[in-house]
C-alpha cells in the first residue's frame, strides 16, 4: 500500500496547484488503472498527457487530453510540461525519450511521481513527493484524499491554464500543422494514411506496428480511446514486431478488426510470417506506410547531419510487396493517390476472410513532427518542420 503521509503530501500540493499536469504511462495500462485514472482526472478536471506506452488509458476524444508528449509529441503537451508548476507523473519513467535534457526538464514543476518500482523515482528526474506502490491502489487512495481535504482547487487558474494550453493547441496542433501539408503538396503524406484508418475502422480496431516513423504516426493521429488497443515496442524497439504481434491479438480477439502498420523496412525482417498467417487463417490487415527509406534513420541524418545519407535509404532495392504478398496466397492492394487511399481500405476491411496486405507509396520527404531539438534543449524547444524551430 502506498503510505498515507505521502499520499496526503500529493494531494495538498496537486489541490493547491495552479498549472497542473498529469503525465500518465504504460504502468497505469499495465496496472489495470485507467478507470482509477480517469476517476481522478474526472474530479480534478485538469491537463493530461501520455507517454507512447501509455495512450488508450485515457480517451484521447477527452478534450483535457493534450496528446503524446516527448521526442514527437504534440506541441501542446510539450509546451504544458516545460510551463507546469505542478506534474503527476503515474506509472512513467521520464526516460529520454520525455525529458529531452533533464537539467532543463519543467523547471518550476513540483514532481509528484507514482510507481510500483523504487528504483525508477528520482532515477532521471527527482521526485519532491515519491509514492512507491501499484498504482491502481495509489490512485485510489489519493481519489480519497482529495475527496475529503479541505483545500479545493482554484477552478478559475486552472480555466485560465487551459485556456493558455487551447492557444498552443490551436496554434500548432497536429490537425492544423496536417492540413496546412495537405495544401502543399500532391502526394500522399504518411499522417493522412493513419488518419483514414482511424476513420475506416471508426477508431475501434487494435492496432500493432512496428518502430520507426510510422509508429509515431500511429501514435500522433490514431486517436485510441480505450486500454490496450495499441500494442507496440516502444521502450525495447524492435523492429519485426508488428507482424507476429498482430497475430498473437487476432487469435486472441479473433472477431475483432487487428491492423498492423508498418513500414518496408521492419516488414521485410519477419515478412515470412505472411505463411503462419495462412496456415492458421489470421485476416489481419497490413498497412504499409512506404516511403522507400528507413525513415527515422533518415530524418536524424537530414536533421543532424546535413542530409548525408547513409544506408537508410533504398536504391530500387525493394520487393514488389504486392505481388510477394499473393505469393503468400493473401489479398495484395497498392495505392499511389490520396483520392484511392479511403477506398483501399474500405474494400480491405469489407474483406473479412481475407488477410490484406495494403502497399501505400507516401511522400519520401516527409518527416515526424514536432521533433525536440536535441541535445540540450529542453521541451519548449522543438522542430515544427525542417525550417521552423521554436
Amino acid at each position: 500500500m502506498p503510505h498515507p503521509g505521502q499520499i496526503k503530501k500529493a494531494a495538498k500540493a496537486i489541490l493547491s496547484s495552479e498549472r497542473p499536469v498529469i503525465y500518465s504511462g504504460g504502468g497505469v495500462i499495465i496496472g489495470n488503472a485507467s478507470k482509477e485514472l480517469n476517476d481522478l482526472n474526472k474530479l480534478l478536471k485538469v491537463p493530461l498527457t501520455s507517454t507512447l506506452m501509455g495512450l488508450g488509458a485515457f480517451p484521447a476524444n477527452n478534450k483535457l487530453f493534450l496528446g503524446m508528449l516527448g521526442m514527437h509529441g504534440t506541441y501542446q503537451a510539450n509546451m504544458s510540461m516545460h510551463n507546469a508548476d505542478l506534474i503527476l507523473a503515474v506509472g512513467a519513467r521520464f526516460d529520454d525519450r520525455i525529458t529531452n535534457t533533464p537539467a532543463l526538464f519543467a523547471p518550476n514543476a513540483k514532481i509528484v511521481h507514482i510507481d510500483v518500482d523504487p528504483a525508477s523515482i528520482s532515477k532521471i528526474i527527482n521526485a519532491d513527493i515519491p509514492i512507491v506502490g501499484q498504482v491502481k491502489e495509489s490512485l485510489q487512495a489519493l481519489i480519497k484524499e482529495i475527496k475529503r481535504s479541505k483545500i479545493k482547487i482554484d477552478s478559475d487558474a486552472i480555466e485560465d491554464w487551459i485556456s493558455k494550453i487551447n492557444v498552443w493547441r490551436d496554434k500548432h496542433g497536429l490537425d492544423h500543422e496536417i492540413y496546412m501539408k495537405h495544401l502543399k503538396t500532391k502526394a500522399i503524406l504518411p499522417q493522412a494514411v493513419v488518419q483514414e484508418l482511424y476513420h475506416a475502422t471508426n477508431g475501434d480496431a487494435y492496432v500493432t506496428s512496428d518502430v520507426g516513423q510510422h509508429q509515431m504516426f500511429v501514435a500522433q493521429y490514431y486517436h485510441f480511446n480505450k486500454p490496450r488497443r495499441w500494442i507496440n515496442s516502444g521502450g525495447l524497439g524492435t523492429m519485426g514486431f508488428g507482424l507476429p504481434a498482430a497475430l498473437g491479438v487476432k487469435l486472441a480477439f479473433p472477431k475483432k478488426e487487428v491492423v498492423c502498420v508498418t513500414g518496408e523496412g521492419s516488414i521485410q525482417m519477419c515478412i515470412q510470417e505472411l505463411s503462419t498467417c495462412l496456415q492458421y487463417g489470421l485476416p489481419i490487415k497490413i498497412i504499409n506506410i512506404n516511403n522507400e527509406a528507413l525513415g527515422m534513420v533518415k530524418q536524424w541524418q537530414d536533421m543532424n547531419y546535413g542530409g548525408r545519407h547513409s544506408e537508410s535509404t533504398y536504391q530500387n532495392s525493394l520487393p514488389d510487396f504486392v505481388k510477394l504478398t499473393e505469393s503468400y496466397g493473401h489479398v495484395g492492394m497498392r495505392v499511389k493517390k490520396y483520392a484511392d487511399l479511403r477506398p483501399a481500405l474500405d474494400k480491405a476491411f469489407s474483406m473479412k476472410g481475407k488477410l490484406v496486405f495494403i502497399d501505400v507509396l507516401v511522400d519520401p520527404n516527409e518527416h515526424v513532427y514536432p521533433m525536440l531539438v536535441a541535445p540540450n534543449g529542453s521541451m519548449k524547444d522543438m522542430w515544427l518542420s525542417k525550417s521552423d524551430k521554436v
